[in-house]
């Protein structure tokens, strides 16, 4: 089981760097982007967390220490989370259309989506790349990766902050209801 689970995750973030850098060349023109210094602050530990993430069972010592048994219910499960973060990172992206960025930008034209997976989260991209995140972690079962899936989510609680920072100023009422009805990441809870 253990292998085919592998397959199946490795396949999915494989598909994911593929779509997302083909889709990143249909963007808007940008009007404005985030500071580069500023950037460092989300960019810093998803580049640390993704490392550990994807090294973990390669990593000296207490890192590469299992705690999650490789029980093949749990393998199974890891699989259709993955599946179902890419899938949600595809309806998001989709939705977002010409106004997507890997950075905090706003483009020309922009519009405040509040549809499709946006009304369950405000953040269904990073909520679709976490549950992949903790399927990899979950597959891997070791320290390491448990530790890259939290330095991620770290990232992405840092960058959401500061989108929101740009979406309040662009969008202010609109935005502000739209804050207070729908949770950041994870739906009805966070």
């Amino acid at each position: 089981m253990e292998p085919l689970v592998k397959q199946i995750i490795s396949s999915c973030w494989g598909v994911f760097i593929i779509v997302w850098l083909l889709a990143a060349i249909f963007t808007n023109r940008t009007i404005y982007r985030q500071p580069g210094p500023q950037r460092l602050a989300y960019i810093l530990p998803i580049v640390i967390g993704g490392w550990l993430l994807f090294r973990s069972s390669r990593l000296p010592g207490p890192l590469n220490l299992r705690i999650i048994p490789h029980a093949d219910a749990l393998l199974v499960a890891a699989a259709i989370l993955c599946l179902g973060g890419l899938g949600f990172c595809f309806w998001a992206r989709a939705l977002l259309g010409r106004n997507w960025s890997g950075t905090v930008t706003l483009k020309e034209n922009h519009e405040l989506i509040v549809r499709g997976p946006y009304r369950l989260v405000r953040h269904p991209i990073y909520t679709g790349l976490l549950a992949m995140a903790l399927a990899t972690a979950i597959q891997h079962g070791n320290i390491g990766g448990l530790l890259g899936f939290l330095l991620i989510a770290v990232s992405f609680w840092i960058k959401s902050t500061l989108e929101e920072a740009v979406m309040l100023k662009q969008f202010p009422d609109q935005y502000a209801g739209y804050r207070e009805r729908v949770k950041r990441i994870v739906p009805f809870i966070l």
